[in-house]
């Protein structure tokens, strides 16, 4: 008797599925520096993938295809226009106007009437001035400083744009001398003296161990005005103070306020803490441009008469040490904006003479200093040495138990905290969200992917599917980032700082860190879309709010890459209006 078959056919078909499946994961997976890799895609093509050409280090001989005796035909263009992100043609499109200063010479030839030629010289862009290599035109712009009718709350600190005819239309030049940068972690203890030919720090810092100058470059020992012995020793300093604040967990994002050369939040890096280092362009000018030289996340900014670019509820932790900041003046205004920028439950950690010293006029300081966080409803943790910590309430129940006619008042319950974009700052106190959103986080690094509360208050067309909006960016960008690791070999470039022109829910920083590279982001929610910044940092990121039709606050040569997914093409039709 024969023994059955009906098997068979099932044995064939699982030894044909093995095979298939085994040549799928050597295809996707088996690559080297020294092979081309070959790449699978399981979604729909988008313009950000990569496939390799079959014809790929193949040669031909195209002498030999071509008929020396035959009359080339004479190609006719049927229909033109632009090509769509989808790859087909279109003629809805606009021309924007012709522009004379563009273009150096322009004639038309018109040859025995059958060819019509039109020959384009185009002029390039000229350098500007040698003197305007560290130019950044809405904080340099003399003409409209001297029209201010008052500097003495920093007026001159703030942006004050250029208008249209007044912009500059040059190239910025690099310093003479100027070389590619040291790259991190170096960057973070030296940089060229070339490349920020600047002593005035050295001369006026060098005895508190901010910076030195050693032959042709500058070294950073770690040191600032209140913590001369180096920044790793002042962290521990914090830590011991207050057990609770446990860098890189449930403190995750900081502001430095008066960074000078940005070192306390250069050693906080090595903690899992992304700290935002501000400083005005003031007489210590270069103090940022340092600081973003080193490779540490910085940005130009000054507490005077707007809000700052940060939305409500942004760090965990606001450090001030020697900031040179009157945090009580006018009825304590600029602490009200650290109160409205420090997240629920956060830390104010101030390190200034008023602290530590007995003259009649730092006590007196001091005094107002107690008496101003009373009535903010701060808790007083401990005083040691030189530094002084308080901690900011978890929701209202304070701000609506205190006596009645008690200053400041709270802010009406209408006011925007997130409205940031050209707002004056106003001496009242920013209620705390009463749902609890943005208090309840996740420590790092589980924030990092973690879709956070404040998600629900972002202003959206979608309204029930935004964490699925949230995890789908977050994966197409893992997924996209992924790709350029393998195929540009990202990690063997030097892509340290990273702007992210028109960021999202901050998923292509998000990618940035999953894949590993040592990089940080500036996350910019442009002004003409929804304001995802509350978002951005509940996941443990930092960013700005900015408009694009005017220049960003911050040096010439500050980023490695420059990311702008869809900006141009959403943006497009508001840069007519700029």
């Amino acid at each position: 008797m024969k023994p059955s078959t009906s098997a068979d056919p099932f044995i064939k078909t699982a030894a044909l599925f093995t095979v298939a499946v085994t040549f799928f994961y050597l295809g996707k997976h088996w690559s080297n520096r020294s092979q081309q890799q070959l790449i699978f895609f399981t979604t729909t093509t988008t313009t950000d993938q990569i496939s390799i050409s079959p014809n790929f280090n193949k040669f031909f001989n195209i002498s030999a295809i071509i008929n020396p005796n035959q009359t080339p035909e004479t190609v006719k263009i049927k229909k033109s226009g632009v090509l769509n992100e989808d790859g087909t043609m279109s003629d809805e499109f606009e021309v924007g106007e012709f522009d004379p200063d563009f273009v150096d010479e322009a004639q038309s030839d018109v040859k025995d009437n059958s060819n019509d030629e039109v020959k384009l010289k185009v002029k390039k862009f000229e350098l500007c001035k040698g003197s305007m290599s560290e130019y950044i035109p809405c904080l340099d712009n003399v003409d409209e400083i001297r029209k201010l009718e008052s500097v003495e709350r920093g007026e001159r600190f703030e942006r004050h744009c250029p208008v249209e005819e007044k912009r500059f239309n040059c190239l910025v030049p690099a310093p003479k001398g100027y070389r590619e940068p040291i790259p991190w972690p170096r960057s973070r203890d030296e940089v060229w003296y070339s490349n920020v030919p600047h002593t005035r720090l050295v001369e006026d810092k060098g005895g508190q161990n901010w910076i030195r100058r050693d032959k042709n470059k500058f070294k950073f020992p770690g040191g600032g005005t209140q913590f001369i012995h180096g920044a790793d020793q002042y962290l521990d300093h914090i830590s011991k103070m207050v057990p609770d604040i446990t860098f890189g967990q449930n403190i995750r994002v900081a502001l430095d306020v008066g960074c000078g050369v940005a070192s306390f939040g250069a050693y906080l890096l090595s903690r899992n803490v992304i700290t935002m280092s501000v400083a005005p362009k003031d007489i210590h000018e270069n103090q940022i441009q340092f600081a973003l030289e080193r490779g540490v996340p910085a940005m130009v900014a000054a507490f005077a008469t707007r809000r700052l670019l940060y939305p409500s509820q942004a760090f965990d932790l606001i450090h001030c040490s020697r900031c040179r900041i009157n945090w009580t003046r006018d009825d304590g205004i600029l602490l009200l904006e650290a109160n409205r920028m420090l997240r629920a439950g956060g830390y104010f950690v101030w390190a200034a003479q008023p602290v530590y010293k007995h003259e009649q006029n730092l006590e007196e300081q001091w005094e107002e200093m107690i008496n101003l966080t009373t009535r903010l409803c701060w808790k007083f943790l401990k005083k040691d040495g030189y530094v002084a910590i308080w901690q900011k309430p978890f929701d209202n129940s304070c701000y609506l138990n205190r006596e009645a006619e008690t200053k400041p008042p709270l802010c009406d319950i209408t006011e925007d905290p997130d409205n940031i974009w050209y707002v004056n700052l106003k001496a009242c106190i920013s209620q705390l969200p009463e749902n609890g959103y943005g208090v309840n986080l996740t420590k790092w690094p589980a924030r990092l992917q973690t879709s956070p509360d404040r998600l629900q208050s972002i202003k959206l067309d979608a309204l029930l599917s935004r964490k699925e909006l949230f995890k789908a960016e977050s994966k197409y960008w893992n997924e996209v980032i992924a790709s350029y690791v393998r195929a540009y070999r990202w990690k063997t470039m030097r892509l340290r700082n990273v702007i992210d022109m028109r960021a999202g829910f901050g998923g292509f920083a998000a990618a940035l860190i999953d894949q590993n590279l040592d990089s940080w982001v500036m996350n910019v929610v442009p002004v003409s879309g929804p304001n995802t910044l509350p978002v951005i940092y509940d996941r443990g990121l930092i960013g700005v709010m900015h408009d694009w039709c005017e220049s960003f606050d911050t040096y010439p040569r500050t980023y490695d890459l420059l990311h702008a997914s869809y900006l141009l093409s959403v943006e497009k039709k508001r840069y007519s209006l700029c």
